[in-house]
């Protein structure tokens, strides 16, 4: 066990975990006072949602911002890159590597405009659809072929606007919603490493 992850996680160094319930949780969204509370950073959200949950505390680490929960015997680790969402990728892949986690236990949570607000799906793979981090994730891994939750954020904006759009605050009344997408969002996410891909979808994918 090497010396970040006993900083961490007051993990002794003899103390090893399996390979197989470790999982790396990634959302994305970019750093920043500007960026709190727009559309683009609801992965963030949701990571953040999983470690108050159990009480974790955030560490700054290579890349990004991390901490540890466990679920039903799992590890997983949260990370919210600080590489901006175009650079999504190079953090995750660098985590990938230095722990081991293996491609099926990699989990990222993005923002989609292709889906009505509130919407979640989780997939096994797919096109990157136009989103940045997507797009810089599958460049570092060689391919589309990984887990993401994709959350709905709507496309209610006017032709030239989606930048402004997805780095734009939440309406509110999507705001009153929020919190239940959130939530439910973080319960796919476990869900995810506790019963894996195909029954998570079967029993979220509505």
């Amino acid at each position: 066990m090497n010396f970040i992850w006993k900083f961490l996680f007051g993990k002794k160094e003899t103390e090893e975990i399996d390979p197989t319930m470790k999982y790396l949780i990634v959302g994305l969204g970019n750093i920043g006072a500007d960026y709190e509370d727009t559309r683009h950073n609801i992965g963030f959200d949701v990571v953040d949602y999983l470690a108050e949950e159990s009480s974790a505390q955030w560490k700054g680490v290579s890349h990004g911002d991390m901490c540890m929960v466990k679920h039903k015997g799992r590890s997983l680790y949260l990370l919210k890159p600080n590489t901006y969402m175009n650079l999504s990728g190079k953090a995750v892949s660098h985590w990938m590597q230095k722990e081991k986690i293996k491609k099926e236990n990699l989990l990222i949570i993005v923002d989609d405009l292709n889906l009505p607000f509130g919407k979640i799906r989780l997939r096994g793979k797919g096109s990157d659809g136009g989103h940045n981090g997507l797009k810089s994730v599958a460049q570092h891994f060689g391919g589309q072929n990984y887990a993401r939750v994709r959350i709905g954020i709507g496309d209610e904006f006017r032709k030239g606007q989606q930048v402004d759009y997805v780095l734009g605050e939440w309406s509110s009344e999507e705001k009153d919603k929020l919190p239940k997408v959130i939530k439910d969002a973080a319960e796919v996410c476990k869900s995810f490493t506790a019963i894996g891909m195909k029954f998570t979808m079967e029993k979220f994918n509505k």
